[in-house]
C-alpha cells in the first residue's frame, strides 16, 4: 500500500451506523406521535421497511407514512420533515471504532469523506458526531451538485487532493454507489459489508471485503 496517499470513506453505514441512527429516530417518532397505541412493534417494522435502508426519498417516505400509519391526528407533512431533520441528526451513532480507525489512518494518509444526501442533514450528522476535523476534505452530494455513483463526484476528491486514482482507496457499503462508482474512475476499493447485498452485474470488484472498520488497521 506504499502507493496509497489518501483513504476516502462513505458516511452512512460505513462511518455512521445508519441502521442504529434511523432506529433511534424511529423510536423518537413513536414516542412523539404514537403514545396512544399499546403496541408499536408492527409500525416500527413498517417504518424501517419503507425507508429502504435510507434510499427512499424522504418526502415520499413521509407521505407514505402519513397515509399508512395509525396517527391519532395527522400532522402536516412539513412538520414531519422538520422533525426528521432535527431528530435524525440527534440520533447519530458511530460505527464501532470509527474514530479510532480514521485517526489511526491519518497518521499515514490524507483522509476524505464522500456522501450522498442533503447538505444540512449530512453535515448535521457529521457535527453531531464531532468528526468533521477527522477528514481533510468532505464532499456532500447536494452541495456538490452530483452524487454517487457518478464518477464526477469521485473526481472532485481527486482534484482536491491532487492525486491520481491509483493513489486513493475508497471504502463504502453500497456495491453500486460506492464500489462500482469509485472503481469506475480507477480507485481501489474496500467493500464494507453491512445491509446492501452484492450484485452479480458488478464487474469492478473490491480489493477487500470487511465487516468491521477495525479490519482496516491490518489492511492499510
Amino acid at each position: 500500500m506504499d502507493h496509497i496517499k489518501a483513504v476516502i470513506f462513505d458516511l452512512d453505514n460505513t462511518i455512521l451506523n445508519r441502521t442504529m441512527t434511523f432506529s433511534g429516530f424511529t423510536q423518537s417518532l413513536i414516542k412523539t406521535y404514537f403514545g396512544h397505541l399499546e403496541s408499536t412493534e408492527d409500525i416500527i417494522k413498517r417504518i424501517i421497511e419503507l425507508d429502504q435502508d435510507g434510499y427512499k426519498d424522504k418526502p415520499l417516505l413521509f407521505n407514505e407514512l402519513l397515509h399508512e400509519l395509525p396517527w391519532a391526528e395527522h400532522p402536516p407533512h412539513a412538520e414531519l420533515m422538520e422533525f426528521y431533520g432535527r431528530e435524525y441528526v440527534r440520533s447519530s451513532v458511530l460505527m464501532e471504532q470509527a474514530r479510532e480507525v480514521v485517526q489511526h489512518l491519518r497518521g499515514k494518509y490524507q483522509t476524505g469523506l464522500i456522501t450522498n444526501g442533503q447538505t444540512d442533514i449530512q453535515y448535521g450528522k457529521i457535527d453531531q458526531l464531532g468528526i468533521r476535523d477527522d477528514y481533510d476534505h468532505i464532499i456532500v452530494s447536494e452541495e456538490a451538485g452530483v452524487k454517487k455513483p457518478d464518477p464526477r463526484i469521485f473526481q472532485l476528491a481527486l482534484d482536491h487532493f491532487g492525486l491520481r486514482p491509483e493513489q486513493c482507496i475508497y471504502i463504502g457499503d453500497h456495491p453500486v454507489n460506492d464500489i462500482e462508482g469509485a472503481a469506475s474512475v480507477g480507485m481501489s476499493t474496500i467493500w464494507m459489508k453491512v445491509n446492501q447485498p452484492w450484485q452479480d452485474s458488478i464487474t469492478l470488484g473490491p480489493l477487500h471485503t470487511i465487516e468491521h472498520l477495525s479490519e482496516l488497521k491490518e489492511l492499510l
